[in-house]
């Protein structure tokens, strides 16, 4: 039980909707604070950050105990750390926070991304053992240990941010420091996460109607869409549950069963690693292109916009150190209107007309692929700091994605009435119309 003694409160999606009844209940990360007494170990003492470039970095350890290890990556948000260590996008990834003090606010139940955090590890100049908020139920230590996920702070993360920039995303390995020898020796056989099938790691398994027999304000069914998961975020889904009825659906899922469903629509979620995988990610991709192909809405967000590109024939290529923060400006092409966005992407669609721009120094790209559902698409959103892709219009079809995140919480909320203009494509799309 917590402080104020409620009950861990799990993933609440559009409870204001009086119509909804016997809907399935699902975890929040969070939710494993409500009883500490099962805790594991919080790790403590010096450690050390190994980079596969030769950097070397010490500090003091946290969280869970064990070696984290993976590609090392940074993150520009203010706020939001609860949100980010619990996104799945985060798989297979050392995450560093850039700001200085991590943790001051505590955590909050029923205000995570997913059900586990997931970051390989967690890099922190501070991390705050002592939050001060009237809601917080535990420390970032605390979930972090519930979770088996190891940190370390006291670090310069200022430099570590400034050699990612300079030299793009490398491996890196930390732990305790006696052990330095034996990280030296995983560091060097250490591959990259994105050659494993990250996709299958955090998407659910069946599909499962989140909000069975949803109606609207006036009483009138609400459309039902499938969303396919590949490491969908909570928010999205609750956003998704105030527009429709929705099918929540694994990504691999046989489109004849997609189909079966019933659905007016089909939404491809954001996710973790290689758009280009041959595992789950690529079956994803090519229910989008039939669905794309017959014709029904489609909206894509972040791996679901690049599986969009893949299957529209663009390539897709790894950046040098991403997007990954809550200020990243995007300019539309068509209105001009510049909106701030967060974002969490280590990949891009390459340009039609400019390529990879932004690229990482190991050029890590798509084989040359065809256009799988037959129409064109354009470019309709671009970075407007590096000018890449942030989103695609399919040309004459009902169709489009974005690679920023219109549902962040806590913020910016700039974009998020792009979750209306997909309902309105479904409603029109509904009423006969194109």
């Amino acid at each position: 039980m917590s402080m104020n003694g409620s009950t861990p409160p799990g993933f609440a999606r559009a409870r204001h909707n009086p119509h909804l009844a016997n809907m399935p209940q699902f975890d929040d990360a969070a939710d494993a604070l409500y009883d500490k007494s099962n805790l594991p170990q919080k790790a403590s003492g010096e450690g050390i950050l190994l980079l596969a470039d030769g950097g070397r970095y010490e500090g003091t350890l946290f969280g869970a105990e064990g070696f984290g290890e993976g590609e090392l990556v940074f993150t520009t948000g203010m706020m939001g750390y609860q949100e980010s260590l619990t996104d799945p996008s985060w798989a297979g990834q050392i995450l560093t926070f850039t700001y200085p003090l991590i943790g001051n606010y505590g955590i909050h139940g029923g205000k995570s991304e997913s059900k586990a955090v997931w970051p390989k590890g967690v890099v922190v100049r501070h991390a705050m053992d002592d939050p001060d908020h009237r809601d917080s139920i535990g420390t970032v230590s605390e979930l972090l240990q519930a979770h088996g996920v190891p940190g370390i702070e006291n670090i310069d993360t200022r430099a570590i941010t400034k050699r990612v920039r300079e030299l793009g995303t490398v491996l890196c390995i930390f732990g305790p420091k006696e052990n330095e020898k034996e990280m030296l020796e995983r560091l060097q056989v250490m591959t990259s996460p994105e050659l494993s099938d990250l996709v299958d790691l955090v998407s659910i398994d069946e599909p499962i109607i989140l909000n069975p027999g949803a109606k609207d304000d006036l009483g009138e069914p609400l459309p039902r869409i499938g969303a396919l998961d590949c490491g969908v975020k909570y928010n999205i889904l609750r956003n998704l549950c105030k527009r429709f009825e929705v099918v929540w659906c694994p990504p691999d899922i046989e489109f004849e069963t997609l189909l079966e469903f019933e659905i007016e629509a089909l939404f491809c979620s954001n996710g973790p690693g290689d758009p280009a995988h041959p595992g789950k990610a690529t079956s994803a991709r090519n229910t989008l292109a039939r669905v794309v192909s017959l014709g029904l809405p489609v909206m894509g967000i972040c791996l679901g916009h690049q599986l969009m590109g893949l299957a529209s024939g663009l390539k897709t290529y790894k950046m040098r150190y991403g997007h990954r923060g809550a200020n990243q400006p995007v300019v539309d092409l068509k209105t001009r209107r510049v909106y701030i966005t967060s974002q969490n992407h280590g990949f891009a669609v390459a340009d039609p007309q400019h390529g990879m721009l932004a690229a990482h120094p190991s050029g890590a790209t798509s084989p040359e692929g065809e256009n799988l559902h037959g129409y064109d698409v354009e470019v309709r959103y671009i970075n407007a700091n590096d000018k890449t892709v942030e989103g695609l219009d399919v040309l004459e079809r009902p169709c489009f994605t974005v690679q920023f995140h219109p549902e962040a919480s806590p913020g910016p909320h700039d974009a998020e009435p792009l979750f209306d203009r997909f309902k309105e494509l479904v409603e029109t799309h509904r009423r006969g119309g194109s």
